[in-house]
């Protein structure tokens, strides 16, 4: 099918094709890997079970029965809007992620879309939030409230565009995150609020 080209490694497709029915979560875990985070795990679950849990059956049947009749939305990453790169949190901090992203297709996305946390780190409880329905080439910002790390080191999480029917669309979005004792962003970010929500003139920190 044109558009619909999968690279699968046939020692992988063998490995699983061997795999027993057993250990489900595995096979749910891979086929969702195996088509980028496009479905949810209860619809990987829905084609492994009607393919007798077959790995590579299941993603043939996915591609044969599904995609002619999905219209997938388009979605672009367009610029990290805060944690860019060099920038760093102290540990335990919490922060706002934002992402600035462009519906890149010639249709206005469904309602009901939200993005949502697929892997990595997480940084907090906040795994969706809704982002409202853009129009083609509409460009908005999306921002997550996070918390960073308790121990310093480098963190990366992955979030995704999902449609309310758990298709997943558009590139993969990333949190790359920094986390230094040293590091000012979380401390700048609650200034920059403090500063928007009282409408006042930036003030030095006070001393200690």
């Amino acid at each position: 099918m044109e558009g619909m080209d999968v690279d699968l490694d046939p020692e992988l497709m063998q490995k699983f094709s061997c795999l027993g029915t057993t250990d489900k979560d595995v096979l749910i875990s891979e086929f969702q890997r195996l088509l980028g985070f496009q479905l949810n795990p209860a619809g990987c679950a829905f084609f492994l079970d009607m393919t007798n849990w077959n790995l590579q059956a299941a993603i043939g049947a996915y591609y044969d029965f599904e995609s002619p009749n999905i219209s997938v939305p388009s979605m672009s990453f367009v610029e990290d809007v805060t944690i860019g790169e060099g920038e760093s949190i102290p540990p335990d901090t919490q922060f706002v992620k934002t992402w600035r992203i462009q519906n890149s297709g010639a249709e206005a996305w469904p309602p009901g879309v939200c993005l949502k946390y697929v892997g990595g780190d997480q940084f907090g409880h906040v795994n969706m939030v809704m982002v409202r329905s853009l129009e083609p080439q509409e460009i908005a910002d999306v921002s997550v409230q996070m918390c960073s790390p308790s121990r310093a080191g480098m963190y990366q999480g992955q979030w995704r565009m999902c449609t309310a029917t758990g298709l997943y669309y558009g590139d993969v979005i990333w949190v790359i995150l920094s986390v230094e004792v040293g590091g000012l962003l979380g401390v700048t970010q609650q200034l920059s609020s403090f500063e928007t929500e009282f409408n006042t003139q930036p003030h030095p920190p006070c001393p200690i």
